[in-house]
């Protein structure tokens, strides 16, 4: 009787620290996401100190929670860790883009061009599936729309490399995604742009239905590209894009 009662306590005991992981994981990953929010979206401007006392109540959680989510800031390189001194929202600059630029176009034209080339049936409804749910929301992309439309246009870069799925090329796209879309906010942003997103994706999307590897690597480089000639573009135009570091 007390053996089954002390294997009910360590079967409790075990359930509460479990259902404890979850809960902490659980609010690690939430402050996550709003602070990344905040950074994209410009409400933790470039250069900011992110005081974990000052911040506790903003994001309503524990000091050391708050620290696990920025340490997974610092991993996505939208924070910088400046040794005891804290952390720093990452500053924003085109060359930084310039070079985020070029690593992706390195792993995703090759990704792309053996997704075609590996691709099936399942693939191509995919793929197409994407490419229906992404385009009413770029036609054009409007800022009360950008985030939703930087899920589904994710999906749909990731649905083009689908068919030749290398696990490390994806985790690396991604975490360069995630950077540039800093700079994408501030693209879309733009007065008087006359680039038309929905029209980049959909040459892409058709070249690489047809089985067109080229025509597709190009059409994607070009989109690609396109954020970073846009800014660079404003720049020379005098626009003040993000402040002193860019």
């Amino acid at each position: 009787m007390a053996k089954r009662a002390y294997s009910a306590a360590v079967n409790d005991g075990a359930a509460s620290s479990a259902d404890d992981d979850a809960t902490s994981r659980t609010l690690i990953e939430r402050a996550y996401i709003q602070l990344r929010d905040d950074i994209i979206e410009g409400r933790l401007p470039p250069g900011e100190k992110l005081r974990v006392e000052h911040f506790k109540a903003r994001y309503d959680v524990g000091a050391g929670t708050l620290r696990e989510a920025i340490t997974r800031l610092v991993s996505d390189a939208l924070v910088e860790a400046e040794g005891q001194r804290g952390f720093r929202v990452a500053a924003i600059a085109l060359q930084d883009l310039v070079d985020i630029t070029d690593l992706r176009l390195h792993i995703e034209l090759e990704a792309l061009r053996q997704s075609i080339r590996h691709g099936d049936a399942a693939w191509r409804e995919a793929l197409r599936q994407a490419y229906d749910d992404m385009s009413p929301f770029e036609q054009p992309v409007r800022a009360e729309h950008r985030k939703r439309w930087e899920q589904l246009n994710t999906r749909f870069h990731e649905s083009l490399i689908a068919a030749h799925a290398n696990p490390w090329a994806l985790k690396v796209l991604r975490q360069l995604s995630r950077h540039s879309e800093r700079y994408r906010r501030y693209a879309i942003g733009l007065p008087h742009s006359a680039r038309n997103v929905h029209d980049e994706h959909r040459q892409i999307f058709e070249a690489a239905m047809n089985g067109q590897e080229a025509r597709a690597a190009l059409a994607l480089e070009v989109h690609i590209r396109a954020t970073v000639d846009q800014l660079i573009q404003a720049q020379r135009e005098g626009l003040t894009l993000f402040g002193e570091d860019a």
